[in-house]
């Protein structure tokens, strides 16, 4: 009788794969709690509904902050994603020698990925504390906002988020950390 057995990766192992083109060019992949995770094809819905949310949380969030598309977050030594959407705190120069490690406001644009955003992306973000996460919801035409992250150990990587609400096209969302904004959900959808 075999066992299977999973082979995990740290960020560092990761970094050096992606630095020695393990991955073919173009290949869009992640490290998701030890496992390089292939990303699923942007539809032209998908893309448009990121460069409409990096645009409105540029507006919302100002100087100071900076938005970052689909760019590395390192999380722990065990998980570099690249969310959709992130805003940290600082300026792009900021982390020009290591990517951010962590976020104010992290925002998945789901379709094809609803559940896995959800449930395994959102327990990853609480997991690394992140105060707020979104999910854009292109397949209903909501905004899902989840805040409060704490140990829930029943879940996949032991975290989510306490506090959960869904937003309708018609609605407005100030986010955690720029209070001051009001983003409508109509100017994130495509």
């Amino acid at each position: 009788m075999s066992t299977v057995v999973v082979r995990r990766w740290t960020r560092q192992q990761y970094d050096r794969m992606v630095e020695t083109g393990i991955f073919a060019p173009g290949e869009r992949v992640e490290l998701i709690d030890g496992e390089v995770v292939t990303m699923t094809p942007q539809g032209s819905g998908h893309a448009t509904a990121v460069r409409l949310t990096e645009d409105a949380l540029r507006a919302a969030f100002g100087s100071g902050h900076d938005v970052r598309v689909q760019m590395p977050l390192a999380l722990d030594p065990v998980s570099e994603p690249e969310p959709d959407v992130a805003v940290v705190l600082g300026s792009p120069r900021d982390y020009r020698k290591a990517h951010p490690a962590s976020a104010l406001l992290v925002v998945e644009v789901a379709d094809t990925t609803l559940l896995y955003d959800r449930e395994q992306k959102g327990s990853l973000y609480a997991r690394a504390g992140v105060p707020e996460y979104w999910v854009l919801n292109l397949l209903d035409g909501r905004l899902e906002v989840y805040r409060e992250p704490a140990p829930m150990p029943a879940v996949r990587y032991g975290w989510a988020y306490q506090e959960t609400r869904s937003c309708g096209p018609t609605d407005n969302i100030s986010p955690l950390h720029a209070r001051q904004a009001s983003v409508g959900i109509a100017d994130l959808l495509p």
